[in-house]
């Protein structure tokens, strides 16, 4: 990695590093090599927070950011943000294994936006990992990286391939069907998500253990997968009883 600012910036669009910024756009290039890229300067602040090592790190000439200086125009066009950056850098990608004692799964989510979001919502409420299931989004692609508010560099990531490497009891969330959905949860929990045309397959209602709503004022299916992940890691999550016994011990103050 170069992170030191250097005198002659990088002009050319058709320069090694550039081109390899550029390809990663694709998930195909991204699969391929393991890398994604991290545009902004908040989310290479939260990298570095994280302790994650760029291979790459290229900031505007002039910026006096970190990095290795690229003229603005060409790092403008290398950047997948339509308004351009100041701030990119390359990364490997980490794919871990599910672990509790929370988890959220999800199943042919393929919106990268609402993947990202689910990985921010599970830094929020103490969730170890977020596991993805067969067709869903790149949870490396530039748009669910960005959505993820930098969460993407602590929250582990998995691949999962069925529901015995989930970890603890999976509670899968149908609009409408089971017992509404109360908490904390009382030990290691999956929660288990759908797309929200389609919801969860037979197979992973069969495997669950228990079928849980979001009851909601409107009798709607009116929240999307990120919206329901993020009531659902609030209501399980490990902070759950505290912050409402918390939140009780104010409200009774005079």
């Amino acid at each position: 990695m170069n992170d030191t600012t250097t005198t002659s910036p990088i002009t050319s669009r058709h320069h090694p590093v550039i081109a390899a910024l550029r390809r990663l756009h694709r998930r195909r290039e991204r699969d391929r090599t393991g890398r994604f890229i991290a545009e902004g300067e908040d989310l290479l602040e939260a990298a570095d927070a994280a302790g994650w090592v760029a291979l790459e790190r290229l900031c505007a000439a002039g910026s006096g950011l970190p990095g290795r200086s690229v003229a603005p125009d060409v790092l403008d066009w290398a950047s997948t943000l339509g308004s351009g950056t100041r701030a990119a850098a390359i990364y490997e990608q980490r794919h871990g294994a599910p672990t509790g004692p929370l988890c959220v799964y999800l199943h042919q989510v393929g919106d990268p936006g609402n993947v990202g979001a689910v990985l921010r919502s599970a830094l929020a409420f103490g969730a170890s990992s977020v596991a993805l299931g067969p067709r869903c989004a790149d949870p490396f692609g530039p748009k669910a990286v960005r959505a993820s508010m930098g969460a993407i560099f602590t929250v582990a990531v998995a691949q999962a391939t069925g529901v015995d490497a989930l970890p603890g009891r999976k509670v899968a969330l149908v609009p409408g069907a089971g017992r509404a959905l109360a908490g904390p949860a009382s030990g290691p929990t999956t929660i288990l998500l759908g797309a929200e045309r389609t919801g969860l397959p037979d197979a992973l209602l069969s495997a669950a253990d228990e079928i849980r709503h979001i009851p909601t004022a409107a009798a709607s299916d009116s929240l999307n997968v990120a919206m329901a992940a993020t009531v659902a890691l609030y209501e399980l999550g490990p902070g759950r009883g505290t912050s409402a016994a918390a939140a009780d011990r104010r409200m009774a103050r005079p």
